[in-house]
């Protein structure tokens, strides 16, 4: 997983693509909520955010 992060951030930074960045961290945190709603007990308080 990190070696996949670290391959990303040196594509965008050796490309100077700095706009992938905030859309890379756009998806992690949507895939942490996910997975936070999937295994705990906020889950009915997150399923009202949407």
């Amino acid at each position: 997983m990190f070696e996949l992060l670290k391959d990303l951030w040196g594509f965008a930074r050796e490309r100077k693509k700095f706009w992938l960045i905030p859309l890379i961290a756009s998806l992690l945190l949507i895939g942490l909520l996910i997975a936070v709603a999937q295994y705990s007990a906020v889950s009915p308080f997150i399923y009202t955010l949407f």
